[in-house]
């Protein structure tokens, strides 16, 4: 199988020549204040390395706690991250809740059908207020009763009455920043940016390969969500990760009726900042499995823990959570053509594509059973 790399349009061969350096420089800046272990972990990493000349990182790296707290500092909560879809969030009082290492968030569409995100906390005792996902019309603290407005503003104190100083405006939910790329939610929880304007959220989220991820279709919102299905597996985050970017090699093996469709032949591969982009062209086929598989099946991973894949009129993407160094949570959300949607038989097929038994009911656009 012939592997062809391309890299994205980048500086000049003398700033390359000097990125080993900063990168070096950042790590030790990264790692200041951590635990030994991650350090010793950290400085065993040589950037420097030429990628033919490259190993496999220790095995500390998927298996340290430190190391993994180091991760969700200086990775997870830096930068955009992708955290759930907009059909979520679709309609105004729509919620839904999720976590990122230790902290716990909820987003939400108020009555005006703006969106927000909020650390998912009580800011009296930091009970959680919310779970799951659903409808309210507003947030309220199951401990004390404190509650809140989906905008975020502070309503009710109970019992407060002749506390000196106590201005509720000074009370409301902690924000998160939150945009959208597509079809996909995206929150970030540090600030270093002030941006929300998609267009600009989709550049520093995806860097130069934004734009190729809109002409491959990834951005649309026509492809209404039509199951999720969710697994813990026993694994570091990585593990996970590693095994989808390394596609090309193992379908042959592990997916025969996957590369049976593909001409893995055409396989190539594009690195970009934050994103590799992995695409081969389908084989020859029926009419039947070309309309199922397309032309050209794209599988894009966003670092540090988002893939998607996206082949004739479906779209599915693999969000991988860190749990602890050895387990982590990933969520699947299957998307596909609006046209298609009433189409029980051509549901299961699709679905039975990646080598997943799902059963759609007949009157529900849901996942029912699954061996």
């Amino acid at each position: 199988m012939a592997i062809a790399q391309s890299l994205a349009p980048s500086s000049s061969s003398a700033a390359r020549a000097a990125r080993p350096k900063s990168r070096r420089a950042a790590l030790s800046h990264v790692v200041a204040g951590t635990g030994e272990s991650a350090r010793r972990l950290v400085a065993a990493f040589d950037p420097a390395i030429p990628l033919a000349s490259a190993v496999t990182p220790p095995s500390g790296w998927y298996t340290d706690p430190e190391f993994l707290q180091l991760e969700l500092d200086s990775v997870f909560l830096r930068g955009w991250q992708a955290v759930g879809h907009i059909g979520q969030v679709k309609n105004p009082n729509d919620f839904f809740t999720g976590r990122l290492g230790n902290v716990e968030f909820v987003i939400c569409r108020d009555a005006n059908g703006e969106l927000h995100a909020f650390h998912n906390v009580c800011r009296h005792h930091a009970s959680l207020l919310a779970c799951g996902s659903g409808q309210k019309t507003c947030f309220q603290c199951p401990y004390h009763g404190w509650t809140y407005g989906l905008d975020g503003i502070l309503l009710k104190a109970t019992r407060i009455s002749g506390i000196k100083n106590f201005n509720k405006n000074d009370f409301g939910l902690i924000p998160i920043k939150v945009a959208t790329w597509g079809p996909f939610v995206l929150a970030r929880f540090d600030d270093s940016s002030q941006n929300t304007v998609n267009d600009v959220v989709g550049d520093e989220w995806l860097g130069s390969a934004s734009d190729l991820l809109s002409r491959s279709g990834i951005d649309t919102t026509s492809l209404p969500h039509i199951c999720r299905r969710e697994y813990i597996i026993e694994c570091n985050w990585k593990v996970f990760c590693d095994n989808y970017l390394d596609g090309g090699y193992h379908v042959p093996y592990a997916h025969g009726a996957l590369a049976s469709g593909l001409q893995l032949q055409s396989y190539e591969t594009s690195i970009f900042e934050r994103v590799s982009v992995q695409k081969c062209e389908s084989a020859l086929a029926e009419q039947e499995d070309i309309d199922r598989l397309g032309t050209k099946a794209t599988y894009a991973f966003v670092y540090p823990n988002f893939m998607i894949n996206r082949y004739g009129p479906w779209m599915d993407t693999n969000l991988a959570l860190p749990l602890d160094a050895t387990r982590c949570k990933v969520v699947f959300d299957y998307f596909l053509d609006e046209s298609l949607l009433n189409i029980m038989a051509y549901h299961n097929k699709l679905l039975w594509t990646c080598g997943r038994k799902t059963v759609l009911p007949p009157s529900k656009n849901k996942c029912l059973n699954f061996f």
